[in-house]
């Protein structure tokens, strides 16, 4: 058999279940009832798709005759489903770069702190507060998305950013990105990043006084 090929039903004889197609090239081919895959007649005038073959003596005919506009749906949706896998693809490698740089961030965040109190321009105090803030603000949202998932008490938003301009920005940042909670909401987004801004601002002053004051009062 050759490959698939259009043309229109031209001839139809309803009492012998036979008929001629006529192909887009002019020609006219004989195609049985048996070869219409379609539940119902064949109609004369339809658009269909078929193959060339040779019935038992030999002689060409049309073969595995299709509706055309079935065809075309069929196509339509393998085509729509093909982009959305690929759209699926794009968007977890997407995510999965997404994390790789997030996790950078956040480690090179808390080198640089490392550094800072390596070279006694920040107290180790400080680090211990980030990270802690960091495994606590991390636990919330853990909390907070099984608490969404089985319908129990949600933490308030409001707490999660309190804890995230106290300086538990870097955990929060983690959670979003790999338990994927609270990272789709805009709103929300934009006054985590406002969190974020508001404790690189105290940490600023911090460096910039020399005094743990604020710190200190807090421990």
């Amino acid at each position: 058999m050759t490959n698939k090929q259009q043309g229109h039903i031209n001839k139809w004889q309803e009492d012998k279940g036979f008929g001629f197609i006529e192909t887009e090239v002019g020609e006219s081919v004989f195609f049985h009832v048996s070869e219409f895959k379609a539940q119902r007649r064949p109609k004369i005038g339809e658009s269909v798709v078929f193959t060339i073959g040779r019935d038992n003596q030999g002689r060409l005919q049309a073969k595995q005759v299709q509706e055309l506009s079935f065809v075309q749906q069929k196509m339509a949706q393998k085509n729509q489903q093909i982009r959305k896998r690929n759209q699926k693809r794009s968007s977890q490698a997407e995510f999965e770069e997404g994390q790789k740089k997030r996790l950078f961030l956040g480690i090179g965040f808390y080198g640089v702190l490392i550094l800072l109190a390596a070279t006694d321009k920040l107290s180790w105090l400080v680090i211990g507060w980030y990270v802690a803030l960091g495994f606590i603000t991390y636990a919330m949202y853990a909390k907070d998305k099984a608490a969404a998932q089985n319908g129990d008490w949600r933490t308030p938003e409001t707490t999660l950013h309190l804890l995230s301009a106290l300086g538990g920005w870097v955990g929060a940042m983690v959670a979003q990105t790999y338990l994927r909670h609270k990272s789709q909401k805009p709103e929300f987004r934009m006054t985590y990043y406002l969190t974020v801004v508001i404790n690189m601002a105290g940490l600023l002053f911090i460096l910039a006084g020399g005094q743990l004051s604020i710190l200190e009062a807090l421990l």
